[in-house]
């Protein structure tokens, strides 16, 4: 039995080891702080015991002061340093200036310091560093992972996994990077605690999470700490309207009148739409940036930047910032058009109310919304036939294989390609090896069921973002409920819990009418200044200027390096993108699988008109062809012939297509449809003698929709080949940007 002496000293014990977190929690984050009992619960369990723990706690709760506080009292009884996984750099750089409060050392390896890469080395083989962070995707970086990554966590300290839901494919961002950490866990000796974090999982990512985290451990278990999710700061409320227009000119208006306070973050989902937001804000004196995953590191960080030291009003970004982000007064969050799922949502208004009482969570939900979550549906992974052949391409290569070199076998996109050749990695079917890919020889079964399963999660956490938006009840509870907090209450503070009894008329009630009367005269300004800004049309088409890679395993070797001046296209436009919230909605309209062929409207001739009155060529074209399209003939061949009669521009018709079958189905990479239209394009002899018997200014070559821009380089080679001395493209939509 254990003696009262022996429990008096685990006990002296414990309470030592308190004191010290105390102190340290205080150097972090002020003299004022008190460790919170579950942050006490997990730094005991990770320095005092070495397990693993998973701690699901709301944003701003304090996760990471746990790991910090462990990592600086794990350091003081000599244990190595902190690997930190952590998923953005924006995160990385605060979690560096927060760790320096607590004077504790950290170090980051990330794609935007390779040149640092080396000094961080020998100052952790120096014992220097007591925090190093890495980004998910250098454990599967062949060097690092071969070479670094086994002694790193050999003489770790603490491995923290930050945003844990990433590991899991049930959850709403998963990453397939994070995935390896499995691997990385199941080498990692047993003495070696572990930390996982998020602030947004719901039981059945937590549950996959935590089965993960407890890779090798047998019998020992991991430690699930989990508390309510609610945010008292968060106002939330739904604002219904119909029209794209509508919803900027509402909050044009409500950011002129200052009624967001402070400074904020405006989502969109897709990132035409927060250019376009952006630059209709910037037109009505709002001061804002735009922020995406397209924008290069320097422009991200200056935004970031621009934005922490309130020189903006707001962000208009993607879901590019989301993890990671921390200011701590961040008044609002407004989203234009509805994330995909109630999960997405909570974690991206978690930047909000961190450090002031009361934040704005506004949702402006787009009809247009289930549109753009069916395109994001459309990238899952890959059908089994399609993955089949890229494995059978790795073995029969027998070396490795770069992705281009894939592109010419496969018919997926470059993105889509290296997130299922990711997942292969770590499923162990193949391994991402110095030149490319190779396979493992290991047997592999394509999970089906559980894809299936994870698209039908998809689908109904869709369908609770429509009953989120349009529930009567608590908006908080709503969305607690979807995490699985079983805690959830009404909140008291959202829209309709805070609805008041309408049928009573208070004295002041005219006077609060005509204040009404006067905010929406001038909301109604704004939105028709929205309405003339996002029907403004034109977007500039840059052309290829390259060939893909590889066209010679395709039996298209002329096809390499630079395309010659001579039989390059110009600079082309489109009415618009068709991720668009202005022209996006008319064009995905008319050109969707469903809608008919017919001719081209008044109002699409006259925006296309006004595309070329505003487009500033270096020579006014002379003559215009068609594109032979196998979906919209009539329209395509009934625009170009009005354009060419309103223009007074001669109409050469329509080039034409080798066989009945045209360029054959739908291609996704740039090798497999180059190789589709090489030799499926013809120039008929009427349009060659057109040419031919005239001295041609620049043709006009008009199509209905640029997707990877090869239809567009072929013809132009071939109507410069036949005598054309320039091609400029015109289409009506554009799917990339």
């Amino acid at each position: 039995m254990t003696g009262t002496s022996d429990l008096d000293s685990v006990g002296d014990r414990a309470g030592q080891l308190r004191e010290q977190a105390e102190r340290c929690l205080r150097a972090l984050a002020g003299e004022r702080a008190r460790l919170r009992e579950d942050q006490w619960t997990a730094i005991s369990a990770l320095v005092a015991d070495r397990r693993r723990a998973l701690v699901v706690q709301r944003t701003g709760w304090g996760k990471s002061a746990v790991y910090f506080i462990a990592t600086a009292l794990l350091r003081a009884r000599g244990a190595g340093p902190t690997v930190i996984v952590s998923p953005l750099l924006a995160l990385m750089r605060n979690q560096v200036e927060s760790a320096a409060r607590a004077g504790i050392n950290a170090r980051t390896i990330n794609s935007a310091n390779t040149g640092d890469w080396e000094q961080v080395y020998k100052e952790v083989a120096a014992g220097a560093v007591d925090v190093l962070l890495v980004s998910p995707e250098r454990l599967n970086n062949p060097g690092f992972r071969d070479q670094v990554l086994p002694r790193l966590t050999a003489a770790a300290g603490l491995i923290v996994i930050d945003e844990a839901h990433c590991i899991s494919d049930w959850g709403h961002d998963f990453r397939p990077d994070y995935r390896r950490i499995r691997t990385l866990l199941e080498a990692l000796p047993a003495a070696i605690p572990v930390l996982a974090t998020t602030a947004t999982a719901n039981e059945r990512v937590t549950r996959d999470v935590a089965e993960q985290l407890g890779t090798g451990l047998g019998d020992a278990g991991v430690l699930v700490l989990r508390g309510p999710l609610d945010r008292e700061s968060l106002r939330l409320a739904v604002v219904s309207l119909p029209t794209a227009h509508q919803r900027l000119g509402w909050l044009a208006a409500r950011l002129a009148r200052g009624e967001l306070p402070g400074s904020g973050i405006i989502y969109t989902l897709t990132v035409a739409a927060a250019y376009e937001t952006a630059a209709f804000l910037r037109e009505q004196g709002i001061e804002v940036a735009a922020y995406s995953g397209k924008d290069d590191q320097a422009q991200r960080l200056q935004a970031e930047e621009d934005l922490l030291g309130n020189r903006v009003k707001a962000l208009v970004a993607t879901s590019a910032l989301g993890m990671g982000f921390d200011k701590p007064d961040l008044g609002f969050v407004v989203h234009l058009g509805a994330p995909q799922s109630p999960v997405a949502y909570y974690q991206q208004i978690g930047r909000a109310g961190r450090g002031v009482e009361r934040a704005e969570v506004i949702l402006l939900p787009g009809r247009e919304d289930r549109d753009i979550w069916a395109y994001f549906a459309s990238l899952a992974f890959p059908p089994e036939q399609q993955v089949r052949a890229t494995l059978a391409v790795l073995a029969e290569a027998g070396r490795p294989v770069s992705t281009a070199a894939l592109e010419t076998r496969v018919d997926l996109s470059r993105g889509r390609l290296e997130a299922m050749l990711k997942v292969l990695d770590v499923d162990g079917a193949v391994r991402r090896v110095a030149g490319g890919w190779e396979a493992t020889g290991l047997p592999w079964a394509y999970d089906g069921d559980r894809y299936a399963r994870v698209a039908q999660t998809r689908a109904r956490e869709q369908q609770a973002m429509l009953g989120y938006a349009s529930t009567d009840g608590c908006r908080m509870e709503y969305l607690r409920r979807e995490l699985d907090d079983p805690g959830a209450t009404e909140c008291g503070r959202c829209d309709n819990c805070a609805r008041e009894d309408r049928t009573a008329r208070p004295p002041e009630a005219a006077q609060a009418e005509e204040a009404q009367a006067e905010a929406a005269q001038a909301e109604a300004a704004q939105a028709e200044a929205a309405r003339t800004r996002l029907l403004r049309p034109g977007v500039e088409v840059e052309p290829r200027k390259m060939w893909p890679s590889g066209m010679k395993d395709l039996g298209i070797g002329e096809a390499s390096g630079k395309i010659p001046a001579g039989l390059l296209a110009g600079t082309g436009r489109a009415l618009g993108r068709l991720s668009d919230i202005g022209w996006g909605t008319t064009l995905r309209g008319l050109l969707a699988p469903s809608a008919p062929d017919e001719p081209a409207t008044d109002d699409v001739v006259s925006a296309i008109i006004a595309v070329l009155a505003a487009w500033d060529w270096d020579e006014r074209p002379t003559c215009v062809a068609a594109l032979p399209s196998m979906s919209r003939p009539v329209l395509i061949a009934s625009l170009a012939e009005r354009i060419a009669r309103v223009g007074r521009l001669a109409y050469l018709g329509s080039l034409g297509y080798a066989n009945p079958g045209g360029a054959g189905p739908r291609r996704h990479n740039s090798a497999q449809r180059l190789s589709s239209v090489w030799s499926a394009l013809t120039v008929p002899g009427t349009v060659c003698a057109a040419l031919g018997d005239s001295k041609p200014g620049p043709v006009l070559l008009i199509d209905d929709r640029i997707e990877t821009g090869w239809t567009m380089t072929v013809a132009a080679k071939l109507l410069r080949e036949a005598g054309a001395p320039s091609v400029l493209p015109l289409a009506l939509a554009v799917t990339t940007g």
